[in-house]
């Protein structure tokens, strides 16, 4: 597993871009709800490999899937724009409680994925984010990806003590992804031979 750190901190998205002239600025949210940042009141960004910096929140709002924040001392554009590409995090206690059967993305990250039947398919490496539901990416041990809808009906099981997740996908789904129909060679067009026109000797 590589997302527990040893700081405490969780990674709950990544800086995105700024947005306006106030110093807003948009993070891709791994969070399943951005309600989250109604409980949080400081987050930490971190650039590259250097130490978290904290930010107390002064405001939020979710704009076109994204979540636009608002923090303490970034009050323009430019100082908006250099935290681009800077992982967001929050402290760990600051997550809220889980019900039963719930998990966090985060921790299944690294997990390994088997089918009902205790198939090998490959590591849960990331995911992406889309308005109905996340996808997982499924990485094989040749490094092909295999894209699977985070949804009940193909997650069976989430074992974090032994870091196994089953899944039961749709017909079909890893063929695609695995053993793609290789590309059909097209046929190659007959010439007609051109007519001669007929040369008249009459004379």
């Amino acid at each position: 597993m590589t997302t527990r750190r040893k700081d405490g901190l969780i990674p709950v998205g990544g800086v995105a871009k700024p947005h306006g002239i106030r110093g807003e600025f948009c993070i891709k949210n791994y969070a399943d709800s951005p309600l989250l940042f109604d409980r949080v009141s400081t987050l930490f960004l971190q650039d590259g490999t250097k130490s978290p910096k904290s930010y107390v929140i002064n405001s939020w709002r979710e704009h076109k899937g994204l979540v636009l924040l608002k923090c303490r001392g970034i009050d323009d554009r430019d100082q908006a724009e250099s935290l681009r590409g800077q992982a967001v995090l929050i402290r760990e206690e600051d997550l809220p409680e889980l019900d039963d059967g719930e998990h966090y993305i985060m921790d299944m990250l690294g997990c390994r994925v088997e089918l009902r039947d205790g198939s090998y398919v490959g590591m849960l490496e990331h995911f992406y984010e889309n308005a109905e539901q996340d996808v997982w990416v499924i990485v094989t041990d040749d490094r092909k990806e295999v894209l699977l809808p985070a949804v009940p009906e193909f997650v069976l099981d989430v074992d974090l003590d032994n870091e196994v997740v089953t899944i039961d996908p749709p017909e079909g789904l890893l063929d695609i992804y695995l053993n793609p129909e290789p590309p059909k060679k097209k046929k190659p067009r007959r010439r007609t031979p051109k007519k001669k026109k007929a040369v008249d000797n009459a004379g």
